[in-house]
């Protein structure tokens, strides 16, 4: 049900954007302002800003997709650690791995803070970095080559996490969209002054592309972040799921707590 309401936020805001330009239009009928012709380049106008909207959803698509795979990616570059430093401990009985354990599970729910907003970004990548400590540490128990596949994945962890803080602080093409904005607000102004005959038909046409117009530039502000959830992570939009995070932190705290070792007491409780 949350789905489906989420997903038909926005066609239900622009019908309310389409209907307030619709019943301007009445307005006009009614004290005669209609005072563009209806000719061939009035629809070479709207072609060309469907043209730009199409472009700059093209972008916002792809980055968007690409943003689905991240938090999957973040998790199993995590897990990886886990389970190198789980065998560490039930084998050898290495404490910095253990405590290297508990870490992770720290740093999945702060991680999963980040994402909401409860989390700055430099202290995360900090904590991040502080898997180096532990990984020091682990050298007397391992092969180097071992060492080095754990430092791997922490440079890939810091590397998604700059991608996600570039993709969720940057606006895509910020000139081309603005250009579109204007471009859809004269398009829309101009419908309000087109003589159109007779009336239902120009209230018709007028509601359809104020609606397909305001949805599109609606659509591409959502998903040029497809991060922006709140505080509480509840996603206002078409946000990318958390559940791999959240499905980790899981099995983090019941890892630890099969193998007896000391876990917080707010892990697995996401």
């Amino acid at each position: 049900m949350g789905a489906l309401l989420r997903s038909s936020r926005l066609p239900l805001q622009a019908l309310g954007i389409a209907g307030v330009i619709v019943a301007i239009r009445l307005v006009f009928e009614v004290i005669g302002l209609e005072r563009i012709s209806l000719t061939p380049l009035i629809a070479t106008i709207i072609t060309a800003d469907v043209f730009v909207l199409s472009f700059l959803l093209s972008g916002v698509m792809a980055d968007y997709k690409e943003s689905e795979k991240l938090p999957g990616e973040l998790a199993v570059s995590i897990e990886s650690i886990a389970q190198d430093c789980l065998l560490l401990w039930r084998h050898k009985e290495a404490e910095p791995a253990r405590d290297c354990l508990v870490y992770l599970e720290e740093l999945t729910d702060s991680l999963r803070g980040w994402f909401c907003k409860r989390e700055h970004t430099q202290i995360l990548m900090d904590k991040v970095y502080g898997l180096g400590d532990f990984f020091h540490a682990l050298e007397p128990y391992t092969q180097a080559n071992f060492i080095v596949r754990l430092k791997q994945e922490q440079t890939s962890i810091s590397r998604m996490l700059m991608r996600v803080h570039t993709i969720r602080e940057t606006d895509f093409v910020s000139s081309g969209s603005t250009m579109a904005k204007l471009i859809t607000v004269l398009v829309l102004g101009g419908l309000l002054v087109l003589k159109l005959d007779p009336w239902y038909e120009s209230v018709f046409v007028t509601g359809v592309i104020a609606w397909f117009l305001s949805y599109l530039i609606m659509l591409i502000a959502d998903l040029d972040n497809p991060f922006d959830y709140d505080t509480e992570g509840r996603a206002g939009g078409q946000e990318v799921s958390l559940k791999p995070l959240d499905d980790l932190e899981k099995r983090i705290h019941h890892r630890l707590l099969a193998e007896a070792v000391p876990v917080s007491a707010e892990g697995g409780g996401s």
